[in-house]
């Protein structure tokens, strides 16, 4: 019987099938470029190989291809009827990702790992900054990543994909160091994975090691292919640096050539929160005439995005929308006012808190901002996504107590944050909040 490269079985009689499959699960893990491609191979070798169909329906939905996801997830589930206990449940959680049914997903997940913890895919649906834990609206998401990783870490030894995602879970957990070791070594052990070049990103930033993470980024991102879903996310980081340099010219640069929406072949999720993030942290430090790239923005996500659901781009959407002064946030917002007393908005209202900040803020609303974030912050990481990706709500309401004149809160927030780490931005702040108090 073939086998995937964790050494479980696949029901499959071809070599030629198992081979693709085999290498579209690892552009998969890696966030490389190239798991569409092999996954179609392998469904051409065999058109019964259910797990090869699964694999390419997750890319669909990825990809916001959701007639297409759900499609080959039901082909999937037909398929598997003849296949192992494994891949049969290996099937349903995916499909069940695909269905918007995370609940299940979650406890299919944590329940068949028990039993068969080398199932690399299922955990890694768990994971990321994108995961089902970091969306599942739990606050202690991060514990979660770290804990269930933990507790499988025997079965995986010094496998590159495995220590990747340890190292990025000890990260957002606050092991500083302990994840960027890991993900040094994810690295060493196999260098064309995006995965680790992006856990290795954010241990620098949450360090202040912002010139080693620009150094480090341009001399590897050369040898990256632009298609890989990560490209723009990457580079984002290296706009993060820029930022943090006070650089604002080559911050927007990097928009406009790697993030802008413009034909990029990344996840529309991505590409949006990166793009709205990066904007609204420009316009934080002050730089002018980003009205045409928050139209683009907002555009697209109302294109990809038309109605609340994806919290995470619900947030984001209200960027957007408060930048260009559109009527559709408060539509999103009673859409997701509704989800709220349906209890289906995970975060719970903190999500709606926090775009009601975003709005004062936007029409310069400091005290009100001010009002609707700081209890909002409390809640934050409910939300999910990364702590760098957080942070923009934190920084928010650091400038509004500036502009409020509100010195000796601002202080006391950059301070918290300058014992955390070092950041040329926090220090220029923090002059700002001394002069602000001295006035």
């Amino acid at each position: 019987m073939n086998r995937d490269r964790y050494d479980l079985p696949l029901t499959t009689t071809s070599d030629r099938a198992a081979a693709h499959y085999r290498d579209g699960v690892d552009c998969m893990l890696s966030a490389w470029h190239g798991a569409e491609d092999a996954f179609d191979k392998a469904i051409a070798e065999d058109r019964g190989f259910a797990l090869a169909h699964i694999g390419r329906a997750r890319l669909h939905q990825l990809n916001m291809e959701g007639g297409k996801a759900r499609a080959m997830a039901a082909q999937a589930r037909e398929l598997a009827a003849s296949a192992t206990p494994r891949e049969k449940n290996h099937v349903e959680i995916i499909a069940a990702v695909i269905e918007s049914k995370p609940k299940l997903a979650v406890s299919g997940a944590e329940s068949h790992l028990d039993e068969y913890p080398r199932d690399a895919q299922v955990l890694s649906m768990l994971l990321g900054a994108f995961g089902l834990y970091a969306f599942s609206g739990r606050a202690d998401h991060d514990a979660a990543k770290l804990a269930i990783c933990e507790r499988h870490a025997p079965h995986y030894g010094e496998d590159w994909w495995f220590i990747s995602y340890l190292g990025w879970s000890h990260t957002e957990a606050g092991n500083l160091s302990t994840g960027r070791a890991l993900s040094e070594r994810a690295m060493e052990l196999r260098s064309a994975n995006a995965n680790a070049a992006h856990g290795l990103s954010h241990a620098m930033f949450e360090q202040g090691d912002m010139d080693a993470g620009r150094s480090f980024l341009s001399q590897w991102m050369p040898a990256h292919d632009r298609q890989s879903f990560l490209h723009g996310h990457l580079a984002w980081h290296v706009a993060l640096t820029a930022l943090d340099a006070g650089d604002l010219d080559g911050a927007l640069a990097i928009y406009e050539q790697h993030i802008k929406p413009a034909g990029r072949p990344y996840p529309p999720l991505n590409i949006f929160t990166d793009g709205a993030s990066l904007l609204w942290r420009l316009s934080l430090a002050g730089q002018i005439g980003l009205e045409p790239h928050w139209r683009d923005v907002a555009a697209y996500g109302e294109k990809y995005f038309p109605q609340a659901g994806a919290h995470f781009a619900d947030v984001h959407f209200a960027l957007a929308t408060a930048m260009t002064g559109s009527d559709a946030l408060n539509i999103r917002l009673a859409q997701l006012e509704a989800r709220d007393a349906d209890g289906k908005l995970m975060p719970g209202r903190a999500a709606i808190d926090l775009c009601r900040g975003i709005r004062a803020f936007a029409e310069g609303d400091n005290a009100g901002a001010i009002r609707m974030l700081e209890p909002a912050l409390a809640d934050l990481a409910r939300i999910g996504g990364s702590h760098a990706q957080r942070e923009l709500w934190e920084d928010t309401l650091i400038v509004a107590y500036l502009r409020a004149g509100q010195g000796d809160k601002a202080a006391r927030c950059i301070s918290a944050r300058l014992d955390r780490r070092p950041s040329a931005r926090d220090e220029a702040w923090s002059r700002q909040a001394e002069r602000n108090q001295r006035n």
